[in-house]
């Protein structure tokens, strides 16, 4: 993919962090819970606004206050479901920050599927 493709512009990214700064909590307690029970080192959140299937439903829209529903899950079940390559594993552990400083969000919207690091 070429790096145009892979980023979205600054302007987006601000909105799309304040849409998600109210699931931040939620999302850092669930990246420490499984960090401690050692159930992945890679935890990722998944954001969409549609129906999907992945981990653990953490945030529903219109049960919650934003227009979100945020999943839990990991790198592990990520490649699983092949939305992750079996060939790009290392370069995703490459990019991946920290979980005690960032959330790791995969965003499905308009604009397609993302992977955002958002600052705790």
């Amino acid at each position: 993919m070429k790096k145009e493709e892979n980023t979205i512009s600054a302007e987006r990214f601000l909105k799309l962090e304040q849409e998600l700064a109210i699931y931040k909590k939620m999302m850092g307690d669930a990246s420490d819970i499984m960090s401690a029970q050692d159930v992945t080192e890679y935890p990722i959140f998944v954001a969409h606004q549609q129906t999907m299937e992945i981990g653990l439903l953490i945030a529903e829209k219109g049960k919650v206050k934003g227009n979100w529903n945020i999943h839990a899950t990991t790198l592990e079940e990520m490649v699983y479901k092949q939305i992750i390559k079996q060939e790009n594993i290392e370069e995703f552990k490459g990019v991946y920050k920290d979980p005690q400083n960032h959330i790791c969000v995969f965003v499905l919207s308009e604009l397609g599927a993302q992977f955002v690091f958002l600052q705790r």
